[in-house]
């Protein structure tokens, strides 16, 4: 398959995945939304209710008292005296409707004209009567209205709250609308006097209250307010998103899961794309020294060709020195694999470092880079340059970073090596600074991964298997050092190596 072709299918399944979660979060906090509002709404009715409870409370409790007079005060009546006063106050109605009742209790008489125009004065009659009904019950309802706010302006606030039948209106209020939570309120007086908390009041969630006007219809001094709040609100509000968490959970897993495996999938591609750039390297570094090699051994066995002993030397020289070099690059690959399963047998021995790295540069590196134009300083001044290092090894990565400096050269500017050395916290400090042609930050982070090799653009004459900086990066790390690396794109390179030093 395409790669265009799996990238596409692997950003639609990643988009999708990312508009699920989008979508069950939204909806869960729609969800949650729905449940605060309805908790709101069923809160502020449930105060509606105790409050009205509360002023019917007070309406009976008068109406109660002014009854319990009006008996008291008909018990001192003499019957002997006044029982028609008795009867009329015992039953107020009939003070408007005696007329009624009399006028039923005239005799029937036969149909006729008298007889209808009785019936139509008996009508009027009675819809009077109901009517002076009505006015008195009125004015006696009106009277008592009267007498409770009178009483009302003359009670205080407190006298006038009975806080054991609030708590009870507010309890059987909450159950009706679907409130079981535990809840604590508190009472003040209009200008915010607390009067009463209940017994067992908790502060926790009182940032979030319900507050209710008590006595809404009195005199804004003479009202008061009842304040509620519920411990466990945001537990009950937010315990709805508990039925989508398992969906969400595993939707991101899913995610997770599947951007695992795209990673995978890419790293994976990368080293198929190292892994054939290092086999079609490995190949061409193979095919230059076994096609001399070949060529060699054709001179030698054919008979046409006159042989010399010059020629005899000069085969001999080709042949020893592309046996050397196919070796090289074989046991190069070898140890590479050897270095992976940490097989390689290091020796490590007491070195001095800044000799080491003179006899290298003088021995085959000062004379390459004269040759090239360039020119390459060494400034060894550690003043205790004592190492623990294999010497084969130490040799290797100093030979392999001087030899990238010398590949990577910029064509038009002549070559400039610096080398330098140090000591700084205890560490033995070199730095190998060229002015190449630089590495590009995305590449800085894998320049020392296996087989990886920065693409050079059009130059095809550096050839290598993308070994060298992977086996210089394990030889430092297994005599417990560190390397890093600055490069700026189009001027130049620094590797720095740190090495623990050997005291004194």
């Amino acid at each position: 398959m395409k790669r265009w072709v799996l990238w596409t299918i692997s950003i639609a399944i990643g988009t999708s995945f990312v508009v699920l979660l989008l979508l069950q979060s939204r909806y869960t906090g729609m969800m949650v939304k729905m449940r605060k509002e309805q908790f709101d709404e069923s809160v502020k009715r449930s105060l509606d209710q105790a409050s009205h409870e509360l002023e019917r409370n007070e309406t009976f409790n008068y109406l109660e008292g002014v009854v319990s007079n009006y008996v008291e005060d008909l018990a001192q009546i003499d019957d002997t005296e006044a029982p028609h006063t008795k009867r009329v106050l015992g039953n107020p109605s009939l003070m408007g409707v005696q007329r009624f009742d009399t006028l039923n209790m005239m005799p029937r008489l036969s149909l006729g004209l008298n007889q209808r125009r009785s019936l139509a004065v008996s009508s009027q009659q009675f819809q009077m009567a109901v009517r002076n009904a009505y006015l008195y019950q009125k004015g006696i309802l009106d009277e008592v209205i009267y007498s409770i706010l009178y009483s009302a302006g003359e009670n205080s606030f407190e006298e006038r709250i009975n806080t054991k039948k609030l708590d009870a209106s507010l309890r059987m209020a909450l159950e009706q609308n679907g409130v079981t939570l535990p809840f604590h309120f508190t009472i003040s007086t209009s200008d915010g006097r607390e009067v009463y908390r209940c017994s067992d009041y908790d502060p926790m969630g009182e940032e979030y209250s319900y507050t209710q006007t008590l006595f809404r219809n009195d005199p804004s001094n003479k009202m008061g307010v009842v304040r509620v709040h519920f411990p466990d609100r945001n537990h009950y509000v937010v315990g709805v998103a508990r039925l989508m968490l398992p969906a969400l959970v595993f939707t991101m897993l899913l995610f997770v899961t599947f951007m695992f495996f795209i990673y995978l999938f890419a790293r994976q591609r990368k080293i198929n794309e190292m892994k054939n750039d290092f086999v079609n390297n490995m190949t061409h570094e193979f095919k230059t020294p076994i096609a001399s090699l070949s060529l060699a051994a054709q001179m030698l066995s054919d008979d046409s060709v006159k042989k010399t002993s010059a020629m005899y030397d000069s085969l001999g020289k080709v042949i020893n020195t592309e046996t050397k070099r196919l070796r090289y690059q074989v046991e190069k690959v070898l140890q590479m694999s050897l270095y992976d399963h940490d097989n390689i047998a290091l020796k490590p021995v007491e070195l001095n470092a800044d000799e080491l790295i003179e006899n290298v540069i003088g021995t085959s590196f000062a004379l390459k880079v004269e040759r090239l134009g360039g020119i390459i300083e060494a400034q060894l001044e550690a003043e205790n340059p004592n190492i623990y290092f294999d010497e084969m090894h130490f040799t290797n990565v100093i030979s392999t970073l001087l030899d990238n400096a010398v590949k990577y050269r910029r064509e038009e500017v002549p070559l400039e090596l610096f080398v330098r050395s140090s000591n700084q916290g205890g560490k033995y400090v070199l730095s190998i600074r060229d002015n190449g042609i630089g590495i590009k930050k995305e590449d800085l982070k894998r320049i020392f991964v296996k087989f990886y090799r920065v693409h050079t653009g059009n130059r095809h004459n550096v050839k290598g298997f993308g070994l060298g900086l992977a086996y210089v990066k394990n030889m430092i790390k297994q005599h417990k050092g560190s390397i890093r690396v600055e490069s700026e794109l189009g001027e130049g390179t620094t590797f720095t190596i740190l090495l623990p030093i050997l005291k004194a």
